[in-house]
């Protein structure tokens, strides 16, 4: 594939399967065409010597060259007019027609055979199953929607099409405009990666948009977003929160990670701004279209209501900013300008009674407080003050202060005009004062996001080939399950685990105690009993002198519980001081389109009751690492709150990207628990490990 410049800027389209059919799509696609685009349309339908008055060809091969085909005959005979296509060396191309992945096996065969010729070709080919593209530089609607797009600096993809015709209608009445429009369809060749990358390229496009219900390659998504995001912001609404599938995981992990935590980790790690719904999407994209970046996560709310000013104050506590904290300047200078009534601190009050002329000196003097970052204007209609005017202050402090302004006028008719003015300079206009803030939390958001460095991970020195040796026994014994017999495993890529020995007899047990100072914890060894303390599978503090009873009871046990448990032997390991630690987990959960996910968090047994966790995509670096721990709840806990020592954070942290490294050079394991793994002041160790393995993979 080439870059996408032609398939939005052709000078020549052909339209495959054209016709001046009534209700038709191929009719539909003629007369949006012939509705404002630059080029020269060649209609392609061997049924008919013309279509609204064009001279049309029987087969894209006897057609004047074009630059772009959109393909809009039945299914059956798309694959023909696409091997047409390529003969003809046309390699942007849109597939309208439905009927291929979507809709069953036959479906799904057909769309096969379209990647093939589409590879041969090496063809930028949009869809199938799609609205189409609209491209307003050149006034080009190669779509079906009844409505096109107002010429903008907005880039707009969906997977849904009926979505975009919405879209269309309701920005038009907004005056929103935008630079190219993509229904993406099945992504059966491009997908939302390929336009990523060329709308970052692209000059003309400020804000990237797009409504998911999936993303292919997860991986490929992320490294081409952040591409991407240092220079142009992309926010996205994603489909389907659904937790599927999670039911069915056998871990902890697993049972946690569903597909939505993939979608926040990858989203996160990519540098993109989610949106929760339509409204947010819009919000965000006009706020970053034209606002300047915040310089620091500090608001200061400016009002003339008490009401709406604790509204936006709620609002600022929901969001990731912050109340700014006025210097002493700031306010002896409010001191001076407002009346003895109003509040000077933040939110600022200027009161009821405030004519405009009031607010234009509260804004200058919270404008030029250091600390201030972001403002929003929250004004209720009253008779002294007009709300044309107050957007006149805005407009005129907002460019003279270049700090980043959203306005919430609360009032209907009596504020369009006022809106207008606001629009002219991009300061977004609200009535209600939450949208405000979340649109300047949005903004701040994309302002850390471009001050973000992202690092390469590690590559430790591991044993691959012991690890290897360690995950093909599964296929000898016939399961797909490992367990505490697998802690070889972890010490193959270098992560810490407790002094011990599996063994397969009372006698072995008690040779095996003497080699270990003090105590012992006893733990039954099965890959068919994943969770052993329910059904006493676990002994600690065991002395040397009841080590051989221990064993038997833990094997009879296990008997009892599972007649048909296929029973390893008994492991031994050191006494841990969990009293000067704390129990962690760190595991894995491949995810379909992201690929590995890694978990860390409080461990034990809460870490399904708490769920105090969090999520990266691996591979994992350092700094990723770190913003793990930094982010669960529990963290106080692993820094000394309460008179605790804190723990040894940098171990915790390379244990993440080492178990990183490892889920990533191995496929095969599809779920990976270390739980507990204990971090104390002196490092980490693993007591305890579950994986599940995919045997074709190895």
């Amino acid at each position: 594939m080439g870059n996408l410049n032609t398939l939005f800027s052709p000078d020549r389209v052909a339209v495959i399967g054209a016709t001046e059919s009534d209700g038709s799509v191929g009719r539909a696609i003629m007369e949006n065409l012939q509705n404002g685009f630059t080029g020269e349309i060649v209609p392609v339908n061997p049924n008919t010597e013309e279509v609204f008055g064009l001279s049309a060809y029987d087969s894209v091969l006897n057609a004047p060259e074009a630059d772009l085909a959109v393909v809009v005959v039945p299914p059956s005979i798309v694959i023909d007019a696409l091997e047409e296509t390529g003969e003809a060396g046309i390699t942007d191309v849109v597939v309208i027609t439905a009927g291929f992945g979507e809709s069953g096996s036959e479906g799904a065969s057909r769309e096969q055979q379209l990647k093939t010729i589409a590879e041969e070709y090496d063809m930028n080919l949009v869809g199938p199953n799609c609205l189409g593209v609209i491209s307003t530089p050149v006034g080009m609607n190669a779509t079906f929607s009844p409505q096109s797009a107002l010429e903008g600096s907005i880039s707009f993809m969906s997977q849904s099409g009926a979505f975009i015709t919405a879209v269309l209608d309701w920005a038009s009445d907004r005056n929103l405009g935008f630079e190219n429009v993509v229904s993406v369809g099945n992504k059966a060749v491009l997908d939302e990666g390929d336009f990523i990358r060329h709308w970052g390229d692209d000059p003309d496009t400020d804000v990237i948009l797009g409504y998911l219900e999936d993303i292919d390659d997860g991986r490929a998504f992320i490294d081409a977003a952040r591409e991407v995001t240092d220079d142009t912001p992309i926010v996205v609404v994603k489909s389907g929160r659904t937790e599927a599938g999670a039911s069915a995981a056998a871990s902890h992990t697993g049972a946690i990670a569903g597909s939505e935590r993939a979608y926040e980790a990858g989203l996160q790690q990519a540098g993109v701004i989610r949106a929760e719904s339509v409204q947010e999407l819009f919000d965000y994209a006009a706020i970053l279209e034209d606002q300047p970046l915040p310089e620091s996560d500090e608001i200061a709310i400016v009002t003339n209501a008490g009401g709406p000013g604790v509204m936006s104050t709620d609002a600022v506590g929901d969001s990731g900013l912050q109340m700014a904290n006025f210097n002493d300047d700031t306010l002896e200078r409010l001191e001076e300008t407002m009346p003895e009534a109003a509040n000077i601190f933040n939110p600022v009050d200027v009161l009821g009674d405030a004519p405009t002329e009031r607010y234009a000196d509260a804004l200058d003097v919270v404008l030029e407080d250091p600390n201030v970052g972001s403002v929003i204007v929250v004004a209720c209609p009253t008779a002294v003050m007009d709300f044309e005017d107050l957007a006149a202050v805005i407009k005129e402090k907002q460019q003279e202060h270049e700090t980043p302004i959203a306005a919430s006028l609360m009032g209907g008719d009596s504020a369009r005009a006022a809106e207008e003015v606001l629009d002219d300079v991009g300061v977004p206009s609200y009535f209600d004062p939450a949208r405000g803030v979340k649109s300047l939390d949005a903004l701040q958001e994309y302002s850390e996001i471009t001050q973000a460095e992202y690092s390469s991970p590690a590559e430790f020195d591991v044993d691959r080939e012991r690890a290897r040796e360690i995950l093909e026994r599964t296929k000898e014994r016939e399961t797909n399950k490992l367990g505490v017999e697998a802690m070889d495993l972890l010490d193959a890529y270098g992560i810490p685990t407790p002094q011990g020995e599996i063994v397969s007899d009372k006698q072995a047990a008690v040779e095996a105690a003497e080699t270990i100072d003090g105590n012992v914890v006893m733990k039954i060894v099965s890959p068919d009993i994943l969770h052993k303390s329910d059904i006493g599978g676990v002994e600690v503090n065991v002395p040397n002198d009841e080590v051989a009873s221990t064993y038997e009871d833990l094997i009879s046990r296990a008997r009892n519980y599972q007649p048909d448990a296929t029973i390893l032997g008994v492991q031994l390991q050191e006494m841990l001081d969990l009293d000067s630690g704390t129990e962690t987990i760190v595991g894995m959960n491949r995810d379909p389109q992201f690929g590995p996910l890694v978990m860390f968090g409080l461990g034990g047994i809460f870490v399904e009751v708490l769920e105090d966790a969090t999520f990266r995509v691996a591979p994992v670096s350092e700094s990723e690492a770190t913003e793990m721990l930094d982010e669960i709840d529990s963290a106080p806990l692993l820094r000394g709150a309460r008179g605790r020592d804190p723990v040894d954070e940098p171990a915790v942290v390379e244990t993440i990207q080492r178990l990183s490294q490892l889920v990533t050079d191995f496929p095969a394991i599809l779920e990976l628990d270390i739980n507990p793994l204990v971090a104390s002041p002196d490092g980490v160790s693993a007591v305890d490990i579950r994986a599940t393995i995919d045997h074709t993979e190895l």
